[in-house]
């Protein structure tokens, strides 16, 4: 580890640790302060490391794409499913084995911008978080950042709420004001295994955008942020996929996602549609 990115972490952690001392409310704060501390720090040394041409953090060997494809014993075309994580910092590419799923990659994010929490508006230079869905008609094969891919933002649900923005992209390089960067290495990997997908006969597939990974434990150190109502919404789709391994169908209705498994078999190819439950239908 170089000393710049040694000398960063030091002062992430000093940074932490002098505002949990001057916070007035101590019960939880320690555990929030960290993981707050974490995630920068990360995002600083992946920045850090592009900037001095060294491999991100759990960059995989991208020389050796057909032994990791039949490591996991999945080929080029068949059907994928993308999972982002922003404290993380990564990006899972699962592909379709069978009727299931299974984890392919994890991609390291060398860039993404603000916070965690939703994007509202236009210029806010926030990443998105949320259920999406990309089409063909939404590559651009010849992005200003390489290569790159639209995730659909706003969705329907996001317009329910008066959300705007544009051009979201999933690209390459490493810049970001809304974006997820991925350096053109990964991007151009992601990219071949998007086209043979849908070259292959998937009409679109779902990328889905997490604040964090939503396990109770993330859930419990976030529970005081005004996002966590939101954030108990996601993780309905975030469970269901962990439990099925099959990317759910999502629906929303009345300022809520609605989400119920994928069916046995299914590539996730439905978009997001205004269907209501009974319970939720009459509130």
């Amino acid at each position: 580890m170089s000393p710049t990115i040694k000398s960063l972490i030091l002062s992430a952690i000093v940074v932490a640790g002098f505002a949990f001392l001057v916070s007035g409310n101590r019960q939880g704060s320690l555990a929030l302060y960290v993981s707050n501390a974490k995630m920068d720090m990360l995002r600083k040394e992946q920045r850090l490391r592009y900037d001095y041409r060294l491999p991100l953090r759990g960059a995989p060997r991208f020389d050796k794409l057909p032994e990791r494809l039949a490591g996991k014993d999945v080929t080029l075309g068949s059907a994928i499913f993308i999972r982002i994580f922003k404290a993380e910092s990564e990006l899972e590419l699962w592909m379709k084995k069978g009727r299931q799923f299974v984890l392919f990659q994890t991609y390291p994010i060398c860039r993404w911008s603000g916070f965690l929490g939703p994007k509202l508006k236009e210029g806010d230079r926030q990443s998105p978080e949320g259920f999406y869905s990309v089409s063909r008609r939404q590559l651009n094969p010849n992005s200003r950042w390489h290569r790159s891919f639209n995730i659909g933002y706003p969705n329907k649900f996001d317009k329910s709420f008066k959300r705007t923005g544009s051009l979201i992209m999933v690209h390459g390089g490493c810049g970001s004001i809304g974006c997820f960067a991925m350096t053109n290495e990964a991007i151009t990997e992601i990219w071949k295994i998007v086209n043979a997908a849908l070259d292959n006969g998937q009409k679109r597939y779902q990328v889905h955008t997490f604040p964090f990974r939503m396990n109770e434990n993330n859930m419990a150190i976030h529970s005081g942020d005004r996002w966590h109502g939101f954030w108990l919404n996601l993780k309905t789709g975030y469970d269901a996929f962990n439990l099925h391994r099959t990317p759910p169908e999502i629906s929303h209705c009345n300022g809520h996602y609605v989400v119920r498994p994928g069916k046995p078999g299914s590539s996730g190819e439905r978009r997001l549609q205004k269907k209501c439950l009974p319970e939720l239908a009459a509130n």
